[in-house]
């Protein structure tokens, strides 16, 4: 069984802001491969779809982004699966807007999210798919920014970056983190 674990806050209030991409691409994948109505374990909602012969779990943990860990740890556990088989998808300020991009491993930027996951996993060494949201004009906070909607003149970019995402979280699963990375990260596309 592999884990897909899409970064979010729960709420109307934060629908669609940029802290919220891990979510977009979370329901986008689970739509994709026709995944089971979502139950309510680990402090998440979790779905199960099936990529060839495996099992994929899709997660959105309601904790809270700065709590994401705690239903990602725990989930882990429960399914016994390993940090290669955990695939995490979140928002990223040190990439340019609307850039995808997979990596294994590495720091956490910040991103309150993934040092939850870090601490209740035991290591950064996991696969990711980063999506970029960029930085926040001058004088304005990071938190702030995150939490903040993209504007309705980019929602086009914003659909193109979660399709994208979508495609390269499955790529994960389906050829593996090394496969997806050769495929995937050298690929040009338009605003991505």
């Amino acid at each position: 069984m592999k884990l897909i674990v899409g970064l979010g806050n729960p709420g109307e209030d934060y629908a669609r802001t940029r802290h919220n991409l891990g979510y977009l691409v979370a329901d986008r994948v689970a739509e994709a491969l026709g995944a089971s109505r979502p139950a309510r374990k680990f402090g998440a909602e979790i779905g199960e779809a099936r990529l060839g012969a495996g099992v994929i779990a899709i997660m959105k943990p309601l904790t809270y982004m700065n709590h994401s860990g705690e239903a990602v740890g725990a989930a882990l556990r429960y399914y016994r699966i390993g940090l290669e088989d955990l695939l995490v998808v979140h928002d990223d300020l040190e990439l340019d807007p609307f850039r995808v991009q997979i990596k294994v491993g590495g720091g956490h930027g910040g991103h309150n999210g993934l040092k939850s996951v870090n601490a209740h996993v035991g290591s950064p060494d996991y696969p990711r798919v980063r999506m970029g949201v960029g930085r926040p004009p001058p004088r304005v906070d990071p938190a702030d920014f995150v939490l903040s909607r993209f504007p309705l003149a980019q929602a086009v970019e914003v659909e193109a970056c979660v399709a994208r995402a979508a495609e390269a979280a499955r790529m994960v699963v389906d050829l593996g983190v090394v496969k997806a990375m050769n495929q995937f990260n050298r690929r040009a596309a338009p605003g991505c």
